[in-house]
């Protein structure tokens, strides 16, 4: 078939175990990069399980049409994220399933798999080797490193050698490799030099910048009775690549700031941490939610006066905390929990637009938290535009999905209509770096 042949005889195959209306962040960003693909011409086909991964319980159509992009949800793939053993078992049958269909999917040009579930990555690699489809890899987590870094195995586990071996042959195979930060890519390096076909792009917030909402007038604030409140929230995964113990300790011995509510907003199994804080140490001053609505997502984010964002210390290129650009778009500035180096860092350390406080540095973290509260208003209300314009300037979902999808496109032999300009800013030097493609 010709490079330029007609878009809509090529046909893009995306497998992953969650994607919208669930609120995991990989299947809300597979759903926007399906979306543009669709609109660029292509028939764009999402094999996905027909259930919530964080509630099961939660049921999906099996087949429905969403913003162009055919959505097929297969049965018994997702039982909850209860254990290891569960996990793996939805993932086993629905990489099963995802591998079946894939083989007789009907003029397939290309694949696109990313790391849900963690297997994901070989049923790939099964469809890639018996229909000859390039495969972009879009890395949005590593394992076993995540599994080592928490302690749920150790490092010369069988499991762990069998893991990285799938790793190693992902990474071999795979025509497009698209990790979310440097230290992703150096950790990826590691296991195999894919440094030839690697462009590193983080994930997009959920919506581009857009005028901020007036925090007095913000129906979330409303709602909530925090309109005279000074609000540190935490919004997302409440999991444990995203220790918040510091944070909490901190906020149990600032109960005197009658102003100061510290909101966590989401699920996971962190989330037990802040209930318990709540119900038995009785701090009035952190509030629990459940994940908000899509619809009203930018009223929540908005609400914040400050958002929390962690990374654990020995997660650094394993997890990404996509969480910080969604915060960032919506004009709010930084609090971040973790280490030095990590690539929240890199952002602070380019732009004025937050503060770091390390683990277990309850001391500096009430400290900084105080601080905060006692800043002008006017100096906050600074930083979160300095946010925003680097998100507009660089990190918008228009941008970054745009090139993520060039480089599907890339894979297929076809030149998309406008190429992405890479920017030198944080890119690792040396023969064969991996492009960058953000500012």
């Amino acid at each position: 078939m010709p490079a330029d042949a007609d878009r809509s005889a090529r046909t893009i195959l995306i497998i992953s175990q969650v994607y919208v209306p669930d609120p995991a962040a990989v299947g809300q960003h597979m759903a926007d990069a399906a979306a543009e693909l669709a609109r660029r011409g292509f028939r764009v086909k999402v094999l996905t399980s027909a259930r919530g991964y964080e509630n099961p319980g939660r049921k999906f159509p099996a087949r429905e049409t969403l913003d162009g992009v055919e959505v097929r949800r297969l049965p018994l793939s997702s039982f909850g994220k209860r254990s290891i053993p569960i996990r793996l078992l939805g993932g086993v049958l629905f990489l099963a399933q995802a591998v079946v269909l894939g083989l007789f999917t009907r003029r397939l040009a290309a694949l696109v798999v990313s790391t849900s579930p963690p297997m994901c990555p070989v049923g790939a690699m099964v469809i890639s080797f018996l229909r000859r489809t390039p495969i972009t890899y879009w890395v949005m987590d590593l394992n076993p490193d995540q599994m080592i870094a928490l302690g749920k195995i150790t490092a010369d586990s069988t499991p762990a050698r069998i893991f990285d071996r799938f790793n190693r042959m992902i990474l071999r195979r795979a025509r497009a490799v698209v990790p979310l930060d440097r230290f992703m890519a150096e950790r990826l390096c590691r296991k195999l030099d894919a440094r030839a076909k690697m462009t590193i792009i983080p994930p997009w917030p959920p919506e581009d910048p857009a005028d901020p909402i007036p925090r007095e007038a913000n129906p979330f604030r409303v709602r909530h009775g925090l309109r005279d409140k000074f609000v540190i929230m935490y919004s997302g995964n409440h999991g444990p690549s995203s220790p918040m113990t510091t944070v909490i300790q901190a906020a149990l011995r600032l109960q005197d700031e009658k102003r100061l509510v510290f909101l966590f907003v989401g699920g996971g199994s962190g989330k037990r941490e802040v209930e318990l804080a709540i119900q038995e140490r009785g701090a009035a001053n952190i509030r629990s939610l459940p994940y908000q609505p899509l619809a009203s997502l930018r009223e929540s984010l908005s609400a914040a006066d400050v958002h929390l964002v962690t990374v654990g210390d020995a997660i650094v290129g394993i997890v990404h905390p996509s969480k910080v650009y969604g915060a960032m778009a919506v004009g709010r500035p930084i609090l971040l929990l973790g280490p030095r180096p990590c690539h929240v860092t890199d952002l602070l350390d380019g732009h004025a637009v937050g503060w770091r406080i390390a683990h277990g540095d309850v001391d500096g973290a009430v400290r900084v938290i105080r601080e905060i509260l006692a800043a002008d208003p006017a100096t906050l209300d600074a930083m979160g535009s300095v946010a925003a314009s680097v998100v507009r300037a660089g990190l918008s979902k228009r941008a970054l999905c745009g090139r993520f999808c060039d480089v599907i496109e890339r894979t297929m032999g076809l030149e998309p209509a406008r190429d992405a300009v890479a920017s030198p800013e944080h890119e690792p030097s040396g023969p064969g770096a991996p492009r960058i493609e953000h500012a």
